[in-house]
């Protein structure tokens, strides 16, 4: 029996190297194309050259994860509006692979990462499910909302299945540190370098955290659970841990766990696109919750230690301000 095969666009980002990862553990036949992010233009050509290649390799099941994207809360609309055009031609390339019979629906599925809170920011009575409609509130949002319909519409025009995650607060070892990647990251760096935590948000803002690891063997066990659905199904599940958590607590588990005083700084003014209350329950696939495993206190550990290791591997400036 040949392995399956899959490509993992942005597999070296924070949840796409553990979806690398799980996948090679799964035993996938693991693909990550090498694309050039800063040319919208050199990327689409690249991800169709590399999809091409992917095609020729495929002897049987295939999936491809998009689990790329630079894009955060307080990123630009034009910044935005690339990605979802990047996005847009990679799905464009596998349609014409489809096409040329290089590789068959039937025996495929794409897994689409989205953003639970960027679609729900304004949506009402917490806690929100799949059945929950978005509500999106700046360009974030709305980018990963076209991005979904792009799917669904790839899915509906070809019959390949498709699995929409909406990801959580998404946190764990290798988060990028020179862009606003969540609170998790921003307590590591202040812990690292002994610098006071600055919080833009109110101590009872509630967000929950899901381990990039437990994100990527949902992942893994979603594109499984797909081949179940008919043709053309496409799947949408909040990847979450049900478990949410205010800043306050989190901030004083950190404290706790790091054994070291953490000095916190709460400025005025709410950061903008953010909301008081992110809760999540998943009504979809509930047998992927049960992949859910690593506890807050350990995955604060575990991502703080990552932090320190690198900042006194390659220092502070390496680290927090890497080469574009």
């Amino acid at each position: 029996m040949t392995a399956p095969h899959l490509c993992v666009v942005g597999g070296g980002g924070l949840v796409g190297r553990q979806v690398v990862a799980a996948g090679l553990t799964a035993g996938y036949a693991v693909r990550v194309p090498d694309i050039p992010w800063t040319d919208p233009g050199a990327s689409i050509e690249a991800l169709a050259a590399h999809l091409r290649q992917f095609a020729a390799e495929v002897t049987g099941e295939w999936a491809l994860a998009w689990c790329a994207g630079a894009g955060v809360v307080a990123t630009s609309e034009d910044d935005l509006a690339q990605e979802v055009d990047v996005h847009d031609g990679a799905l464009r390339a596998v349609e014409g692979l489809i096409h040329e019979g290089l590789l068959d629906p039937a025996r495929g599925g794409i897994f689409l990462a989205s953003s639970a809170g960027g679609v729900h920011a304004g949506s009402a009575d917490p806690p929100f499910t799949e059945e929950t409609p978005v509500a999106p509130l700046v360009p974030y949002g709305y980018a990963k909302v076209a991005m979904e319909a792009a799917v669904r519409g790839l899915a509906e025009r070809t019959g390949v299945r498709a699995f929409i995650g909406r990801l959580a607060n998404i946190y764990g070892p290798g988060q990028r540190l020179d862009k606003a990647q969540g609170l998790i990251s921003t307590i590591c760096v202040a812990d690292a370098l002994g610098t006071p935590l600055q919080v833009r948000v109110s101590l009872d803002t509630t967000r929950d955290y899901l381990h990039s690891a437990d994100a990527a063997a949902m992942v893994i066990a979603g594109l499984e659970r797909l081949r179940l659905e008919p043709a053309g199904a496409v799947v949408t599940k909040i990847l979450c841990s049900g478990q949410p958590v205010t800043v306050g607590h989190l901030i004083g588990e950190s404290r706790r766990v790091l054994h070291r005083p953490l000095r916190t700084t709460v400025l005025p003014g709410q950061s903008s696109g953010q909301v008081l209350d992110l809760r999540f329950t998943s009504m979809v696939w509930p047998e992927l919750d049960a992949l859910v495993g690593t506890t807050v206190p350990a995955g604060l550990a575990e991502a703080a230690a990552d932090v320190r290791s690198r900042i006194a591997l390659a220092g502070a400036d390496a680290v927090l301000n890497p080469p574009r």
